[in-house]
């Protein structure tokens, strides 16, 4: 595992298992530690144990200088915020990391920095193949594990909390919506179409999911091995890495579509594009949690007032004030309307018997499926892949040339 890896995951299990413990559950905080020392134990590597000793630290020292961030106190956006910027950060170093990782390998030089396993969760297809793999044939992979595995944490924080990786991690939807607010600094009209446009707009990335689950699904078993353990899929992340470093005109004029997207509709990407967004709406249906409407507490039934501010708080354009419960595939779990309800307990992101997930309680238990699961997957040998370099050295130089 690589240092950016290391630090991220050490922090964001650290900061988790802090803030059940500040949060009241001490032996929830007991258990979840003990978990993280005895993996990192576990993994023989020594790095990792003082970067998580590390990670203790620097979250002590928050906790007494910072402890309304410590504890994740104050308003949903806020702790959605500071989330969201914490991924993408940890995700443009990786980037940056595998940059340096793949030029060394493009100059015929043996890296000295290690290649991030976590950029394989750029590679859904190969994923969906692996998963595939071991669902039929009890086949690991062992070029890309690593994307079988983040596919599977993505697709537990759907089952669990709905679209919250979407509204609290993706830093795909964080860079759509600083676009969307510098669009708004040059036109501040919302420019939003119309109904009858919207919907079949927002069938297009249920278009490109089913494309993609085509692909995984038309592919006979019998065929799986030799792919995995063909020279393609031993380069999958350097074509994926191509085709966005040096992209074609076509790829160029799409780039350019989807930015304007971004721009012209809050959360147009992941409205109207993003597959994965797609996929884990349909997975969040399964989601016990939702965002509920307590009608004994909301201020429209109880004081006759026309408020919407729920509503108009939703990314989404969901019409919050107007449903008890909202099932929408396009619900991320953002809380923004649950931070601008005038009253507290009039919405809940609950289950149907009334058990609460605040803030703070959907943070831990996305930063516990998001790192937790990896370091796991990492200590039982399913994580790093085993490609050696000197291969990778070798398929870098004919990369035009490798096809399926």
């Amino acid at each position: 595992m690589s240092t950016i890896e290391s630090i991220t995951l050490m922090l964001a299990l650290v900061y988790s298992t802090s803030l059940l413990y500040w949060g009241g559950k001490k032996w929830g905080a007991l258990v979840s530690g003990a978990l993280l020392l005895g993996a990192t134990l576990a993994s023989f590597f020594w790095p990792l144990l003082l970067i998580l000793l590390g990670a203790v630290l620097v979250v002590t020292a928050i906790g007494q200088y910072q402890p309304a961030f410590a504890n994740a106190e104050g308003r949903p956006n806020a702790v959605r915020e500071i989330c969201q910027h914490f991924f993408a950060l940890s995700m443009l170093l990786v980037g940056v990391q595998y940059a340096i990782n793949a030029g060394l390998l493009y100059a015929g030089e043996t890296p000295w920095l290690m290649r991030p396993d976590v950029g394989d969760a750029f590679l859904p297809i190969a994923g969906g193949i692996e998963l595939k793999a071991i669902l039929t044939l009890g086949l690991w992979d062992q070029n890309h594990p690593a994307a079988v595995v983040m596919l599977c944490v993505v697709l537990l924080t759907g089952v669990v909390c709905k679209r919250a990786f979407c509204g609290w991690a993706c830093p795909l939807g964080l860079a759509g919506e600083y676009l969307y607010k510098l669009r708004k600094r040059v036109i501040h009209a919302e420019l939003l179409p119309p109904a009858w446009i919207d919907w079949p707009l927002r069938m297009v990335k249920y278009l490109l999911l089913a494309a993609l689950l085509y692909l995984v699904i038309s592919m006979p078993s019998a065929s799986i091995p030799n792919y995995l353990a063909g020279n393609y899929h031993k380069v999958a992340d350097l074509k994926m890495a191509v085709f966005f470093m040096m992209p074609s005109m076509v790829a160029l004029i799409g780039f350019g579509m989807i930015f304007a997207l971004a721009a012209w509709r809050r959360q147009g990407f992941c409205r109207y594009i993003c597959p994965y967004g797609a996929l884990l709406g349909i997975v969040s249906f399964l989601s016990p949690f939702k965002i509920r409407r307590d009608t004994q507490h909301c201020l429209i039934e109880t004081k006759g007032m026309n408020c919407d501010k729920c509503t108009r708080a939703c990314p989404a354009n969901i019409s919050v004030h107007t449903q008890k419960n909202i099932r929408s595939d396009e619900c991320q779990a953002c809380m923004r309307c649950v931070s601008a309800c005038p009253k507290k307990q009039a919405l809940q992101f609950s289950t149907r018997n009334g058990i609460p997930l605040s803030a703070r309680g959907l943070l831990i238990v996305l930063l516990t499926i998001m790192f937790m699961l990896p370091l796991f997957a990492y200590v039982s040998g399913y994580w790093h892949s085993q490609t050696p370099s000197a291969i990778k050295m070798e398929l870098i130089q004919k990369l035009d040339r490798i096809g399926h």
